[in-house]
């Protein structure tokens, strides 16, 4: 009878003979795998440093273009708006440093335009549950010449309202306050729905809105770009022209400026995907230049952009 010892030795025997077979085989392999692994390691290694080379030399040109964007920019710009009057507008979750860059390409020293102030949306203002105080607002702050749309909705009319008082395209009206329009600001701003600094009730005659740097991703996403869509379009008809600028994130899908593209508004309100360099601020100045005079364009590298820049007209006065 085989007894236990018996079955012991022959699994361990078993085990022996894999172990020996394992070291006899690796010797027999190692030469020739250590090798084909040596050389796969140095050709990675050197496809890696030549792309750390190209990473550097890419970051070194973005950062000449934008030196040179923001070096020639206020030259290219010199004067383009004289005579004109610009409102900012951010969205809940626009960024504010490009637009304070902007507002500076937009002064004196540059463009020569008159910055008024800057209304800030608040996220109370896309709220569904206040749509109606919205309305009940915009009703009561109408001018007594102002009709709205047949079929108006709560946000066509609110921004139908904020834009009268903020835009004319009254030369005449331009840089001045009045009674109605203060109101109608004050009313938004003490319901919460904006946030106001510098007089942009003075009348601007040209609007820039910053919109929101990643599309809104909640519930009922597409009403509230269909809201802010609304104000970019009662902006651009109360004064001389606007232009929604943002990054070139807002062209993703569900992005502001990338339902503008997919609108009929899209023919008549120009836009800018790379407000976030510099050269973009540059091409959001120009855009509006193009605006006054009567044209639109979709401006950028982000889908539905026709070029990176529109074509500078000739400066004011016949000297560009």
């Amino acid at each position: 009878m085989i007894d236990f010892r018996y079955h012991l030795v022959s699994i361990v025997a078993i085990f022996l003979s894999l172990a020996v077979g394992l070291v006899l085989g690796a010797t027999a392999l190692s030469d020739p795998l250590l090798g084909t692994l040596k050389k796969e390691a140095e050709a990675t290694g050197k496809r890696n440093e030549e792309l750390r080379n190209r990473q550097r030399e890419l970051l070194t040109q973005v950062e000449g273009e934008e030196q040179f964007a923001a070096t020639v920019g206020p030259h290219v710009l010199a004067g383009r708006l004289k005579n004109q009057s610009v409102v900012l507008v951010e969205t809940p979750g626009a960024g504010s440093d490009s637009l304070n860059k902007i507002a500076e390409l937009l002064g004196e020293k540059s463009a020569g335009a008159t910055v008024t102030g800057r209304v800030t949306v608040q996220k109370k203002f896309l709220d569904d549950d206040q749509a109606a105080t919205l309305d009940q607002l915009a009703e009561q702050l109408k001018p007594a010449d102002m009709t709205f749309p047949e079929g108006a909705g709560p946000y066509d009319k609110a921004a139908q309202v904020l834009a009268a008082a903020l835009l004319t395209d009254d030369p005449a009206k331009a840089l001045r306050d009045d009674a109605s329009g203060k109101a109608t600001l004050e009313a938004f701003k003490s319901a919460g729905f904006v946030t106001v600094s510098g007089r942009p009730t003075q009348h601007a005659t040209l609007a820039v809105m910053v919109a929101p740097s990643s599309p809104y991703q909640q519930d009922g996403a597409d009403t509230d770009n269909q809201a802010l869509l609304s104000l970019t379009r009662a902006l651009d008809a109360a004064g001389r022209g606007g232009v929604l600028a943002g990054p070139t994130t807002a062209v993703a899908d569900g992005g502001l400026i990338a339902a503008l593209r997919e609108s009929d508004t899209g023919e008549r309100v120009s836009s800018v995907d790379t407000i976030d360099q510099s050269s973009g601020q540059v091409v959001t100045v120009l855009a509006l230049a193009e605006q006054l005079a009567g044209k639109a364009g979709h401006y950028g590298t982000g889908e539905g952009a026709r070029a990176y820049l529109p074509t500078p007209g000739p400066l004011p006065g016949g000297n560009g």
